[in-house]
């Protein structure tokens, strides 16, 4: 069973998240300089998975603005979908926002994107919405998903719950 531990990600990472980001997106997925942009941006938070074996598995950002957080992109690597990567990915970023006093995390999914939609939906992120044609590869609408108050404790609640199912995968010496 494989062990993740989250990293900020750096240019050094790049390499390896570009590798992530063309299988996850195909041919319309950012750019090197996106991400170049994205990990010096000050509002901006990008954190990587890797496994025992050095492997990443897959990285998310986030920007943070005043008590909000939005979601700006999660992959992972077809090894190691379903191996709830993604789940940890989202409770570090959770981790940051209570660190910070963020109090709610947005986010634009597809909504094509049935498992991604599912994965927000188990932390509790609700659709408020739509965004016509937001995808510019196909015209594709996206889901505007909004979390309630982090800080309530009907949320801190379901993330613990969470938190407890995922705990076997974190490498030892790091808490999410």
């Amino acid at each position: 069973m494989d062990k993740f531990k989250i990293e900020k990600m750096s240019l050094a990472s790049l390499d390896e998240v570009m590798i992530i980001e063309a299988l996850a997106y195909g041919e319309h997925h950012w750019s090197r300089d996106s991400f170049v942009a994205e990990v010096t941006n000050p509002i901006a938070s990008y954190n990587c998975a890797i496994n025992q074996d050095s492997k990443y598995a897959g990285y998310m950002g986030l920007w943070k603005i005043i008590d909000e957080a939005h979601v700006t992109n999660l992959a992972v690597h077809p090894d190691f979908q379903g191996k709830s990567v993604a789940k940890l990915l989202l409770l570090n970023a959770i981790n940051e926002c209570y660190k910070e006093k963020i109090k709610y995390l947005t986010l634009e999914v597809r909504v094509s994107n049935t498992p991604a939609i599912k994965l927000y939906e188990s932390f509790g992120f609700k659709s408020l919405g739509v965004r016509k044609k937001y995808y510019q590869n196909n015209n594709e609408d996206a889901l505007i998903m909004w979390s309630e108050n982090i800080f309530n404790q009907s949320y801190k609640d379901r993330i613990e719950e969470i938190k407890q199912k995922v705990e076997g995968l974190i490498i030892d010496e790091q808490k999410v």
